[in-house]
């Protein structure tokens, strides 16, 4: 631990420097400043910050300053570069789907110097303050548009664009026409209301490339006398509305580093290759040496040619430390980046550690170790806190910036003498020529905001009966029953009375009560779930640490440190050690009340990219990338992580064991498990499972965007058979229950929709293989079983994205009554809670959540968030009625079959003709069950029906008011009345009432046989043959 002893001695030598450096402010020639001024109609620019980027390079994130003037806020950015344009988007962080305007917007650079002005969902850039009157846009009329568009290879065969306006489908248009510049396009377009700008794509064919893999936008409103001409480039994602602004001269495009001797070279003309040489082409190092090229080779392996795409080989393996450059006459030299290298197997084997990363700590030392294998060179710089600059001398040295050393397969190493616990640190990065700094990926504690990684003596952490907690262990995936919560929803109401409003400790909190109904865990534990799925809980970029009185919200899928609990939900987020301390004391606190922890992990992206701690420490290696260079955006939000590459991969398993070993984690819940390999998460399992044999592992089977990934190795859900004991959610299920989730208006089985049998019958048996299931009936694109078993299936009708249920079925049923939807909602649940799978319900479902119909409240207020337990206390029968349907599925394994082949064995639909009536029987005792038989009847329609049994004797213990093991009623006779909305759970009399018939009868067969054996015997035994 850092004593004050220490402390006082950093700063004591800090002060006795003999001198200070005198630092001179000098313009350089070089720098451009850009500033930009922005206004949002509500004055909440909560999260809102530029995006910046030099055109063809990467972009990252600047903030806006804090104070707001007359028009809103102001951002002033310095930037070492020559550049006279740059592009810019307005968003939240860098989650792409939070653009106020879609269209990319550029910025001209004039004596090094842009300012501009902004209004939100304004698609036009002011270059003086313009006025913020609200009068609405003038309706455009019909504008003759005309696109130029240029390929350095001048073919255009099969090229053709793809154009839509807003919530209108789109439409192939084929070039019609030719100039000097390349392929035109001549169209007329006829903008509907409110329209202000032009969607498109340019792609070959029928989807078979796109030129840039990004949704372009043109600017409608720039047209002149109803005109307006547009000039695309190939790879270029600007969109010209001048031609003076190209620059077509002949340039590099691209220089990559894609194996330890070659090197992948794009140019905008094709040059001269001849004997496999370029005359001219050379490459050097950094300092200026000529390194040696044994031969230029072209795709179709010629040694005379004339090619615009080549590769170079060179006479000896290159040095991934160091910094090349490529020229040629006439052209602006390049830097070579590193490209197809991370996917080779030679990068992967030379540079494939496994050992242990992060920091090793000990009481009389500490071990550092990064992987860097690009980086010249990696030093360690050590502070006494977080934040703030007061940096940490160590006794045995005289500064606090410590070069490390490099060891093996590419890891830098230094072990630092004394106790370093508390003691903050981060790495300065050089890679190419550039230094960063950065937070060590491996951090097992932070500072405010996470931008110091801390030393820590985990043990130290460890709240008293620590070393007792364990695991709550379950036999199989389907006895779970999981609850999925946001920490801060938990606890934020401020009509309950937590002490620890929004923070892990409110986890601790019992005796709570609101209106005679029990809140927080006591809740959970009235209501009988058995896993807890807390929303993001690792460290996230999105809230402001330093200002948490201003209540910010966000779900947290925006990852900064993996290994770190979130700091704004402890009580100090500026000591790395007091979050982890608490999050361990809400394990346990969890752990004590019988409920299981599953962690919500999002490895599939980062909330950064260019400027992420990944890309500061091995640029390019982390992340996929598309054909034109720019990050593959599988997540739907700028980038997706390359769990495929080995030092990826050992991340990503290196982390989860780390939150199952450290602090006790019972699952883990995959975000966009898509993105990951197969092989990943099937080693993320295996990995956990030497922890806890009973860990829980789902994911969505799904990603967020095109991925670069090949379909047949991503996790999804149609190859769930490939995954070891992994689940993934059915959305199959979720949407024939109420409808599409992306069409808020359409209905499923229980509001109202028409032909949902066969898809109601597909959830029932977890999208296994059946025969009494007609997949060609099914309403998803999904016409065919994927599940190998029901352990596979996680079955659900709501989750923190889109509508609730609540609020779903206020707008596809506005005219129907509460009770109506009341008894929807509540069917709805019933049939989540007695289908075959995991079933998965979303916090707050037991008192109708609502929020307010904000379908992506990821960043809303506590107001719309929160858990409203006064809707608990309001509608506890609600609450009582879904402890019932847990108490039951809990009771009776018939409802929680582990294999496919049981499920043939013992479910049987009943084969009806009624309209949106769904029934079928549990027989045999299924999975151990001490009922013979189970009958569950769903009837949707809008009234009762009759419905005819196969025979009588039933006792009813789920009905529309009820659920649980209590019998309710009896069925007389053979027919029984459903209901309209609701669904149904019988019970055969003789199981209930302890008479087994089975067993009575297999019991009477032994007596039977075991008599006729005796007598046998006996006879034997007179006729002296025995």
């Amino acid at each position: 631990m850092i004593k004050k002893m220490l402390k006082s001695l950093a700063a004591f030598i800090l002060v006795l420097m003999p001198f200070t450096e005198l630092i001179q402010t000098v313009k350089a020639a070089n720098t451009v400043t850009l500033t930009i001024h922005y206004h949002r109609n509500n004055a909440d620019y909560t999260g809102y910050n530029p995006y910046i980027w030099e055109v063809g390079k990467d972009g990252k994130t600047y903030p806006f300053g804090e104070t707001t003037d007359d028009f809103g806020k102001t951002a002033v950015i310095t930037l070492d570069s020559t550049a006279t344009s740059f592009g810019f988007l307005i968003l939240i962080g860098e989650d792409w789907s939070t653009k106020d305007v879609t269209a990319d917007r550029f910025m001209d650079v004039t004596s090094g110097k842009a300012e501009i002005w902004l209004k939100q969902g304004d698609p036009k850039v002011y270059t003086t303050k313009p006025s913020l009157d609200s009068t609405p846009l003038p309706q455009l009329g019909e504008i003759a548009v005309k696109v130029h568009y240029h390929r350095y290879d001048s073919n255009y065969n099969g090229w053709n664009m793809w154009l839509w306006q807003k919530g209108v489908e789109g439409t192939a248009n084929p070039f019609n026409g030719s100039d000097g510049f390349g392929a035109v396009l001549n169209v007329n377009i006829k903008p509907n209301e409110g329209i202000t700008e032009l969607g498109f794509l340019v792609r070959l064919n029928d989807w078979l490339a796109k030129d840039i893999d990004l949704d372009r936008f043109i600017d409608l409103t720039r047209e002149k006398d109803s005109k307006l001409e547009v000039w695309l480039v190939q790879g270029d994602s600007r969109v010209y509305y001048k031609l003076s602004d190209i620059d077509l001269s002949p340039k590099f495009l691209n220089a990559s580093l894609d194996d330890r001797d070659m090197i992948s070279v794009k140019t905008t003309i094709p040059v001269s290759i001849v004997n496999n040489k370029i005359e001219g082409l050379t490459l050097k190092n950094s300092k200026g040496a000529i390194i040696p090229i044994r031969m230029i080779s072209v795709p179709g392996g010629e040694s005379n040619a004339t090619s615009s795409s080549f590769s170079i080989f060179t006479q000896s393996a290159l040095d991934l430390s160091e910094v090349y450059t490529l020229s040629y006459p006439g052209y602006k030299e390049i830097t070579v980046k590193f490209g197809g290298i991370f996917n080779s197997d030679n990068f992967e084997q030379t540079y494939n550690f496994t050992g242990e990363l992060g920091t090793i700590y000990k009481s009389d030392s500490t071990i550092f170790r990064l992987w860097a294998p690009t980086a010249s060179s990696v030093t360690l710089n050590l502070f006494t806190s977080g934040d703030g600059d007061f940096p940490f001398i160590p006794l045995d040295k005289v500064v606090p910036n410590l070069e490390m050393s490099r060891i093996e397969n590419g890891v830098w190493e230094l072990e630092v003498l004394g106790d370093l616990d508390q003691a903050y640190y981060t790495y300065s990065v050089t890679v190419n020529g550039v230094t960063n700094e950065a937070v060590d990926p491996y951090a097992r504690a932070v500072g405010v905001n996470g931008k110091r990684a801390m030393v820590i003596d985990l043990e130290a952490t460890n709240p008293s009966g620590w070393d007792q907690d364990t695991y709550i262990g379950l036999s199989n995936n389907t006895d779970a029953i999981l609850y999925e919560l946001h920490i801060r929803d938990f606890s934020s109401d401020p009509d309950a009375n937590f002490a620890n409003p929004g923070k892990y400790l409110a986890f601790t909190e019992t005796g709570l009560t609101l209106n005679g109904s029990k809140i927080g865990i006591d809740h959970l534990i009235e209501l009988g779930v058995t896993h807890v799925h807390l929303l993001p809980t690792f460290d996230y970029r999105s809230i402001d640490e330093t200002k948490l009185e201003n209540g910010s919200f966000n779900w947290g899928y925006d990852p900064q440190n993996y290994n770190v609990p979130e700091g704004s939900y402890s009580s100090d987020p500026y000591h790395g050690e007091v979050r982890i301390n608490e999050f361990k004391k809400m394990v346990m606190s969890l752990h004590e009340a019988g409920i299981a922890v599953v962690m919500d992990v999002v490895y599939n992206h980062t909330g950064a990219s260019s400027d992420s701690d990944f890309s500061k420490i091995v640029p390019g290696y982390y992340y996929r990338y598309g054909a034109d260079g720019k990050f593959s955006n599988g997540s739907g939000v700028g980038n997706e992580v390359a769990s495929e590459r080995a030092m990826v991969r050992k991340f990503i398993v290196d982390s989860v064991s780390y939150w199952v070993k450290e602090y006790h984690i019972d699952g883990f819940r995959f975000d966009l498990m898509a993105l990951h390999d197969i092989e990943t998460m099937n080693a993320v399992k295996d990995a956990c499972e030497v922890l806890n044999p009973n860990v829980l592992i789902y994911g969505e089977g799904w990603t967020g965007g095109t991925s670069t990934l090949p379909k047949e190795q991503q996790s999804l859900k149609v190859n769930v058979a490939a995954l070891n004991d992994i689940a993934v959610f059915s959305d199959d299920i979720r949407d024939a229950i109420k409808g599409n989730v992306f069409m808020k208006l359409d209905k499923g089985f229980v509001n109202g929709g028409l032909g949902f049998e066969e898809s109601i019958k597909f959830g029932v048996i977890a999208s296994t293989q059946n025969e009494q299931v007609d997949y060609s009936q099914l309403k998803r694109d999904t016409k065919s079983y994927y599940a190998t078993s029901p352990t596979q299936i996680v079955t659900y009708v709501e989750a923190h994205d889109n509508l609730t249920l609540w609020d779903k079925l206020l707008l596809t049923n506005p005219s129907y009554s509460d009770e109506d939807r009341m008894a929807m909602h509540r069917m709805a649940n019933a049939i989540v809670l007695t289908s075959q799978g995991v079933p998965f319900i979303h916090a707050g479902a037991e008192f109708y959540r609502t929020k307010g119909g904000n379908e992506n409240s990821y960043n809303a207020t506590d107001a719309v968030n929160q858990l409203d337990w006064l809707r608990n206390a309001t509608y506890q029968d609600e609450t009582t009625y879904l402890a019932g349907l847990i108490q039951l599925r809990k009771a009776h394994p018939a409802f929680r079959m582990t294999t496919t082949a049981d499920i043939k064995a013992n479910l049987k639909f009943d084969e009806t003709t009624v309209a949106n009536v769904v029934a079928y029987t549990l027989s045999n005792n299924a999975n151990e069950d001490e009922w013979d038989s189970i009958k569950v009847l769903m009837n949707a329609n809008d009234t009762e029906v009759s419905y005819t049994l196969e025979k009588s004797g039933w006792v009813i213990v789920v009905d529309k008011d009820q659920a649980g093991l209590k019998k309710i009623s009896e069925v007389s006779g053979k027919t029984v009345t459903i209901a309209a909305h609701s669904l149904m759970v019988l019970v055969d009399s003789n199981s209930y009432y302890g008479t087994n018939w089975a067993l009575i009868i297999l019991i009477a067969s032994v007596v039977v046989v075991g008599a006729g054996l005796a007598y046998y015997f006996l006879i034997l035994k007179k006729k002296k043959i025995v």
